[in-house]
């Protein structure tokens, strides 16, 4: 699934998805950036205190092909995201604990049968026309993102929005179509509110967040503080975004000097940056996963004998070596690894060429077989990851054509249709993967996976009010995918960016959450 950034942002696509991959903290002054051992770090200041002013010029990932100025839209481009973040308010966001955090939303409680929810705004919010923000404006553009699912990733799919209501100025009820535990967390990041009735995103769009746009085109965004925003006020003046496609001119950027940040670089990069004065690094553990996604409906992936066998024929240390040079670690086929509910206790799937080619030849495939894998660099290391594992088929008897598809139209041309094909998470949740990507009426059904005692599982899961029986049940339902779901998940890797060593309070959190970089400072 593409999470994006991804998320999780998880989402992300994939975050988004795309990621959904797809996942902000409240404010990011209770968030850290680690840096890695080998790069310089300087002294913030005498103190280490904040100080404000300056400008942060950001290069992130992004397209002008894929470019868009509609927050309810895909999202496909960071670029786009690192704006919305920045410019309109969402209703929740991840903590550092990984709960979920009021923004916009103070609070929230559920009834008894967990398909309503009751949310609670703030009073002080205000756009940057003056206007306060009302429920009203909240239920609109709720209700724009879960109409536009087609182009989302139906990330607001399980709401029921037609039965939600505003009953005053500062309290919102969501309906769900099923019980839905988790709802507020469903809510994070990339509720962007709107006033109501904005029908044109061709232009800047008033918004409640902590900065404002000045100028924006499909390139780059100029963005000013917002002296008015209700939280933390922001250190920083201006921020300039860049969007650049390709995650080594991100790090060339800050490398010589036309960049403070890099978001999402390669281990390569950041291997060459150790050495180097200009250049930091933030590392976000375990964020990155590259899947090989398998269609359970297009042959020769209906047959679960063939998705074992390009299970086996993974040689994941070598592809976790090789892809991330010591910023990773294996993975055993569970898409969400880091997500609280993950099973822990699942053997380690291993290299196995024998039972490979056994099952390869029950399945009818004997004498061979021949398949399409597709791959992008979109993300550093999805070329190499597939043409790695390329080689690896080989050994089982299995001719694996790797063909690389352009990184701007990689996500609506090669994502969710072909067969065989390299994804990318960034952080998204269990949860949030099983809702975009892994029910049988998902809307964005990437592996074709569909079994209702899956489907039933999640069910059971989600109207469990009981947090710790909530996780053991989504447990349960990942050893059924685990078994015979369609990906092979080979390893996760460190999300890596590279900053200036005067940045201060970058977020090393997954998925949408290093989108939110309202406390970023400037040591002088």
């Amino acid at each position: 699934m593409h999470q994006h950034p991804s998320p999780r942002t998880p989402l992300s696509r994939r975050s988004a998805l795309t990621a959904l991959a797809a996942v902000g903290t409240l404010l990011l002054s209770a968030c850290s950036d680690t840096s890695d051992t080998s790069a310089t770090d300087t002294p913030a200041s005498a103190t280490g205190a904040p100080v404000d002013g300056g400008t942060l010029r950001y290069a992130v990932a992004g397209s002008p092909a894929t470019a868009g100025d509609d927050p309810h839209g895909g999202l496909g481009n960071e670029s786009d995201v690192l704006r919305f973040a920045l410019t309109y308010d969402v209703l929740t966001v991840p903590g550092e604990d990984g709960r979920t955090r009021p923004r916009l939303a103070t609070s929230w409680k559920p009834n008894d049968a967990m398909d309503r929810w009751t949310l609670t705004l703030r009073e002080d919010a205000r756009f940057t026309d003056g206007e306060p923000v009302s429920a009203a404006d909240v239920l609109y553009s709720l209700r724009r993102i879960g109409g536009k699912a087609a182009e989302n990733y139906g990330r607001l799919a399980d709401f029921d929005m037609a039965k939600s209501t505003a009953p005053d100025e500062h309290t919102v009820v969501l309906a769900t179509r099923a019980p839905m535990a988790d709802a507020p967390r469903a809510l994070e990041s990339v509720t962007f509110v709107v006033p109501e009735g904005t029908k044109d995103f061709s232009r800047p769009v008033t918004g409640s967040g902590p900065y404002r746009v000045e100028r924006t085109g499909a390139q780059s965004t100029v963005l000013t503080r917002n002296e008015k925003w209700w939280g933390e006020r922001p250190h920083l003046d201006r921020i300039e975004i860049q969007a650049v496609a390709d995650p080594q001119a991100r790090a060339d950027a800050v490398a010589s000097g036309q960049a403070d940040v890099a978001g999402s670089v390669s281990p390569a990069a950041v291997k060459s940056a150790g050495s180097s004065a200009k250049t930091r690094v933030v590392r976000r553990d375990g964020v990155t996963e590259y899947p090989f996604v398998m269609r359970l409906d297009t042959e020769p992936f209906d047959d679960p004998r063939v998705r074992e066998a390009f299970r086996l024929a993974a040689d994941r240390k070598a592809l976790v070596d090789t892809v991330f040079l010591g910023y990773g670690k294996v993975a055993n086929d569970l898409p969400t690894p880091y997500d609280p509910s993950a099973p822990d206790d699942l053997p380690q799937r291993a290299r196995d060429v024998t039972k490979a080619r056994k099952l390869l030849a029950e399945a009818g495939h004997a004498d061979g077989l021949s398949v399409t894998l597709h791959t992008t660099t979109s993300y550093p290391g999805m070329d190499t990851a597939a043409t790695l594992y390329a080689q690896q088929l080989a050994d089982i008897g299995v001719d694996a054509e790797v063909k690389v598809e352009p990184a701007d139209t990689y996500w609506t041309a090669v994502y969710a249709k072909k067969a065989f094909y390299t994804g990318y998470y960034g952080g998204i949740s269990f949860p949030d993967l099983v809702r975009v990507g892994l029910l049988s009426d998902s809307p964005t059904n990437e592996t074709a996976w569909r079994s209702k005692a899956f489907d039933d599982g999640f069910a059971r899961a989600m109207s469990t009010a009981d947090e710790a029986r909530r996780e053991e049940l989504l447990s349960g339902i990942q050893r059924e995918l685990w078994k015979d779901g369609g990906y092979v998940v080979w390893g996760t890797g460190d999300g890596l960016d590279l900053a200036a060593p005067g940045v201060r309070g970058l977020p090393d959190g997954p998925g949408f959450q290093r989108m939110f970089i309202d406390q970023v400072w400037m040591a002088k």
